[in-house]
């Protein structure tokens, strides 16, 4: 008899611990979206702890062929076990449900599991009159279907509180060269006006950031002739400063800093590449530089973040063999290396581009750069730069597209280090 008692008294007060512990889960994950709905943009940038890139899923050759929610869940926790806790997206055009996708598919991985964390910063596409149409653009005024889209950038951050962060007015909307479409900063002003009246009039969250997304140049850190009175309202209206930095990119346009100097010519070839990202690198800090004088000189108060910078892994345009040879996943290593690196140090975020490579970019021309700028490719492979995830097993039981994440050149980093060529010294423009 004796013994049942205590059989019984041990059941009851096993049930009573499972019960306990039950509820304890039960508050820490109350606790979990508490705190994530809490966390503001103000606690997530800058800091460390919560790594940023720029994300698109596009698998095909079309933007026409939407991701799943289910394929945009399984990007969702690659980048979430690459340690990513906040994403770009750039528009949120009718017929594109690309970044509302998306938020439907963080929504439920958050459900599924409280503890999974990601953010987004949520961007509103701007487009001057007659842009991408055959009629010539008029960067004097802007398109009509701009209200449309910062109408449903607005709807979405007032759906999705806990994961939209930022609102980005623009992507390289007033930086000249973008010849398709690009408008005066007196549009941008407008729009990043009309949103933090909204957050006044309580029809955003409060604490919600906004900022447009742009060239260093646009931003002051060059041409001098950016430097005008709308530049200065928008500096000042933003809630931070959102810059684009591509070293790679100038290695062509720019190619003064690329070029082995004379006194590295005795270097050896991987010498000489491992110097030429140094530079690259002081590339990236002396144009965040730059901006950051100009933007202080304006308004003290305001941080500067990168909104875009990364490196192509194959080129057979001007960054390839016969052009800047600034091409290859060594390369690319280096610079995502160094760029982390860096920005964490001096606490900027860095929305690295970009996670994925995406086809549609250049979609006549399979080795256009603009088409691999991803970390991982098409085919689930792990480029150099996220090697020493795979080995780390960071993505075990992750796949993409079915296929788990293995490294690119089999991991073999001699086969990788033939494809690596040294800048073009005499690289005429």
């Amino acid at each position: 008899m004796k013994k049942s008692i205590i059989v019984v008294v041990y059941i009851l007060a096993l049930i009573l611990v499972v019960s306990c512990n039950n509820i304890s889960k039960k508050e820490n994950n109350s606790a979990t979206l508490k705190e994530q709905l809490n966390l503001s943009a103000k606690d997530i940038l800058g800091n460390p702890d919560y790594p940023a890139i720029s994300y698109g899923g596009y698998r095909a050759k079309s933007r026409d062929v939407q991701p799943t929610i289910s394929e945009l869940k399984n990007d969702m926790k690659l980048l979430h076990a690459m340690g990513i806790r906040i994403i770009r997206t750039y528009n949120v055009q009718p017929n594109l449900p690309h970044a509302s996708n998306i938020l439907i598919a963080i929504s439920e991985l958050k459900k599924e599991d409280p503890n999974f964390e990601m953010y987004v910063m949520l961007g509103a596409w701007i487009d001057c009159l007659n842009a991408w149409t055959n009629e010539t653009p008029n960067h004097e005024i802007e398109s009509a279907q701009n209200e449309g889209e910062i109408a449903r950038a607005v709807a979405l951050a007032n759906k999705y509180p806990d994961i939209v962060k930022v609102v980005a007015v623009g992507n390289e909307a007033m930086i000249r060269w973008a010849t398709s479409y690009f408008v005066r900063p007196n549009v941008i002003l407008k729009w990043v006006n009309h949103l933090q009246n909204l957050k006044k009039t309580g029809e955003l969250p409060k604490d919600l950031w906004i900022t447009c997304s742009d060239d260093y140049a646009s931003w002051g850190g060059g041409d001098t002739s950016y430097r005008v009175k709308d530049l200065e309202d928008i500096i000042k209206a933003v809630d931070y400063v959102s810059m684009h930095t591509y070293a790679y990119h100038n290695s062509h346009y720019n190619p003064g800093f690329w070029k082995v100097p004379d006194n590295e010519q005795d270097l050896s070839d991987l010498e000489k590449v491992d110097a030429a990202m140094l530079r690259a690198l002081d590339f990236a800090k002396t144009q965040y530089k730059n901006v950051s004088e100009y933007v202080k000189s304006v308004d003290s108060t305001k941080t500067i973040h990168i909104g875009e910078t990364g490196w192509a892994s194959i080129s057979n345009g001007h960054y390839g063999i016969n052009g800047s040879r600034a091409t290859d996943q060594y390369k690319q290593g280096s610079y995502y290396q160094q760029l982390r690196e860096w920005t964490s140090k001096e606490g900027i975020s860095c929305f690295y581009f970009e996670a994925f490579d995406e086809q549609w970019k250049d979609a006549q021309n399979s080795e256009g750069s603009e088409n691999h700028f991803g970390l991982i490719n098409l085919k689930g492979e792990a480029k150099y730069p996220l090697w020493n995830l795979v080995d780390k097993g960071a993505f075990k039981g992750l796949t993409r597209n079915g296929v788990p994440i293995t490294k690119t050149y089999n991991g073999d980093k001699e086969a990788l280090l033939k494809d690596v060529l040294v800048p073009n010294t005499y690289y005429p423009r």
